[in-house]
């Protein structure tokens, strides 16, 4: 079933008006027209069956038939990933699968190796926003995925709620996964493609965090961010 997305507000008494942008999508894209039954989901983790009563160029409006199950379930594991920007789209795809993998959160990350510049900084979260959104409904999840805007290490660092329960994957010079302490709520800051220096190793074990090696492989930046993913709601999630 298509399936779109709408902000709590234009949900009122069983009635929800798509923006623009999504019905644009449903009236140009998918060519639907009044009748046609699809799904919406509000971001906050809400799903429903709906019908299409009217569409016009400047919105649509569906008519709630019951509340339904997403198809993805969110993870036990609340799961937020801190990762080193990259360039051109790598970021773009570590987005989109940090959304597939079920991380509720998600932190653009500048370090001292991080080649990467952001003239600006809004339309880039902007673009962020709309790649999570997408990669949202095509995975099945009702609940949209938190994005930051970016940040530098030191800055994380000065968060001590965040930096000491904190995970830091690195390829040298930390214990293993296994030995670590975790919760149901999890931090896991994953490195850019030029490695960390020891000057950030040294600061995040000083304000807390734990640092780890996985060994075995050199990974590309943006498939360490997957791979880490994967194995964190594997181990601790529910990808099993």
């Amino acid at each position: 079933m298509r399936r779109f997305f709408a902000e709590p507000g234009q949900f009122v008494d069983g009635i929800v008006s798509l923006s623009p942008v999504e019905t644009r999508h449903l009236r140009d894209v998918l060519r639907l027209q009044p009748g046609a039954e699809v799904s919406v989901f509000d971001g906050d983790g809400n799903e429903f069956s709906a019908v299409v009563e009217t569409v016009s160029k400047s919105g649509s409006i569906l008519r709630v038939t019951k509340r339904s199950v997403p198809a993805a379930a969110e993870s036990g594991l609340d799961l937020h990933l801190v990762a080193a920007l990259l360039k051109g789209e790598k970021f773009d795809l570590v987005v989109q699968k940090a959304v597939e993998l079920g991380v509720n959160r998600l932190t653009p990350l500048v370090t001292r190796r991080c080649d990467v510049k952001i003239k600006d900084p809004r339309s880039r979260l902007e673009r962020w926003e709309r790649v999570a959104l997408e990669a949202c409904k095509q995975s099945g999840r009702a609940r949209l995925m938190k994005i930051d805007e970016a940040v530098d290490l030191a800055e994380f660092a000065k968060r001590p709620g965040e930096i000491a329960a904190a995970i830091l994957f690195s390829e040298r010079g930390g214990q293993k996964l296994d030995t670590v302490s975790v919760g149901k709520k999890m931090t896991a800051v994953v490195g850019p493609e030029g490695g960390w220096e020891d000057s950030e190793l040294d600061a995040a074990r000083s304000a807390g965090a734990q640092v780890v090696t996985l060994g075995g492989r050199i990974l590309r930046a943006e498939t360490a961010a997957i791979a880490i993913t994967a194995i964190l709601q594997h181990r601790f999630g529910d990808v099993n």
